[in-house]
């Protein structure tokens, strides 16, 4: 990615030749901001008296008095990095690449030419800034409100803004937020920022931020935990097939909540007071006033949600025993109401009660 320009500031370093032309050194920007691991441009134009001819142009960061500067592409730091750029109309560019945190120097553009004497430097240069990471806040607000919250949690229902930052102001840059490792499409983004309104607990995740053209430089990853009430409450039972009377039952109810729920509460349909608390609640010995529906109430520091009804009934064995009984004493009775029957012989091939 090509550089970030912080400002677009114009300097310009000259002074009046012998040869009554001036000495000019002009460049575009001031100050710049770079991204590490970027491209960065530093342009400008310089003139030079006339009756001077151009020997040598480069740029350097190291000025001591007195002492000719060395020209940065003969520097080993940046051997294969940088690259010196002009044209007959007196443009000059430094492209440095693959920037890195100690590039952060003021970099001068040097002229010489065939006179001892002829030989002029760009002052003050061009700063060179370099953001080594990207940095994410977070602010959340409720209608009008404002709240400064702790940068990991916001709750359910509020409205968050997640601001990517650099360590220097990059100049019109654009920003591609990623959650969970994917970039996101669906939320707003302006500027800098990634607008989450009406958070819910599907916004909880890893957000991290980047600049546009430079994806290989991501932020440090921003972890949002979402606050909310209980939601999705089941009921299970164990055993799971047919209850018999006599035995024993147990409901455990489930959640989704963040923080945990605290209180499990315990209600059978009908009745105002509850029948158990906790997770689990226990039917011992269970018998026919123990039918009917249960559900439980969960509750944390956000809210309260109820499940839906589960039926509790049991089958009664006895009474299919009973039955049986019943059904084989009648048999009894009705054979015991038969009279008995004799037999004798008639029409040839045929036997007749008698």
């Amino acid at each position: 990615m090509g550089s970030r320009l912080c400002n677009q500031l114009f300097h310009a370093s000259y002074v009046s030749g012998a040869f009554g032309t001036e000495w000019s050194v002009k460049y575009n920007q001031q100050e710049i901001c770079a991204l590490k691991g970027s491209t960065v441009f530093m342009n400008g134009t310089f003139s030079h008296p006339e009756g001077l001819t151009v020997t040598e142009k480069f740029w350097f960061i190291h000025a001591v008095p007195g002492v000719e500067p060395t020209d940065l592409s003969k520097e080993s730091d940046y051997s294969g990095r940088v690259e010196c750029l002009t044209d007959d109309q007196k443009h000059f560019s430094l492209k440095l690449s693959d920037v890195v945190k100690k590039d952060e120097h003021q970099f001068r553009f040097r002229i010489i030419t065939n006179e001892e004497k002829g030989r002029w430097t760009g002052e003050p240069g061009v700063q060179l800034r370099v953001t080594g990471e990207l940095i994410i806040s977070l602010s959340s607000y409720k209608t009008q409100l404002w709240i400064q919250k702790a940068p990991e949690e916001v709750t359910e229902g509020q409205t968050a803004d997640l601001t990517c930052k650099t360590t220097c102001s990059l100049t019109d840059p654009t920003f591609i937020w990623y959650k969970n490792g994917r970039p996101l499409t669906t939320k707003t983004i302006k500027n800098n920022q990634l607008h989450l309104q009406m958070i819910s607990s599907e916004d909880a995740g890893s957000y991290s931020c980047v600049v546009g053209g430079s994806q290989h430089l991501h932020s440090t990853a921003h972890s949002l935990r979402v606050r909310y009430p209980p939601k999705n409450i089941s009921v299970s039972i164990n055993p799971s097939g047919e209850i018999v009377e006599g035995s024993s039952v147990t409901l455990t109810c489930s959640s989704d909540a963040n923080p945990p729920v605290k209180n499990y509460t315990w209600f059978k349909e009908g009745e105002t007071s509850p029948v158990g608390s906790g997770q689990n609640y226990s039917i011992i010995s269970i018998t026919a006033d123990h039918t009917g529906l249960y559900y439980c109430v969960a509750q944390n520091d956000h809210g309260a949600e109820r499940s839906a009804g589960v039926p509790v009934f049991f089958k009664v064995t006895e009474q299919s025993d009973t039955v049986s009984k019943t059904e084989a004493s009648v048999s009894e009775r009705e054979d015991s109401a038969i009279p008995p029957l004799n037999w004798r012989q008639g029409t040839p091939g045929f036997i007749q009660p008698i």
